[in-house]
């Protein structure tokens, strides 16, 4: 899978994978979280950073762009957060605290989701390539799953 049409398609199979995690119940303290943010902040960090040399060849990125692009991890910020207060979290008969997808955090998933590929439309169209938004994916995906995992993890020690 070479060029943005394959890395869209790998953050696609990606999301799917980390959301489908979402619904399940699992343990909501734990540290299997933060390995992976990190390596989806680097990915992300990476592939913005080619995508934004890519379309630097010809031209400056415009002011839109770069406010556009920081626009969208501030959208992933806010929807993190918003899935973060719509997972359920609960303590078990074990004490243990747990937490799990609501069908309300379905809905945040498909608004974020929509939102995101909108917002790359929109980047491509003011640099004319249709590069620079899908190298967002990663970057995007490690702010609103860690901001999310940040709101979760606040409200599981709060039942501690």
């Amino acid at each position: 899978m070479h060029g943005p049409g394959g890395a869209t398609a790998v953050g696609l199979v990606v999301l799917a994978l980390l959301v489908v995690r979402q619904f399940r119940q699992r343990p909501a303290l734990g540290g299997g979280a933060v390995p992976m943010l990190c390596v989806l902040a680097a990915l992300g960090v990476v592939a913005l950073v080619f995508g934004v040399l890519s379309v630097t060849k010809a031209r400056p990125p415009a002011a839109l762009t770069i406010a556009l692009l920081v626009a969208g991890q501030v959208m992933a910020a806010g929807f993190g957060a918003a899935r973060g207060a719509t997972t359920r979290v609960w303590r078990d008969g074990d004490g243990t605290v747990l937490r799990q997808g609501t069908a309300a955090t379905a809905v945040l998933w498909l608004l974020s989701i929509g939102a995101h590929i909108g917002l790359d439309a929109w980047i491509d169209h003011t640099t004319g390539t249709g590069l620079l938004g899908p190298a967002t994916i990663y970057l995007y995906l490690a702010v609103t799953l860690g901001t999310q995992y940040l709101v979760v993890r606040r409200r599981a020690v709060a039942l501690g």
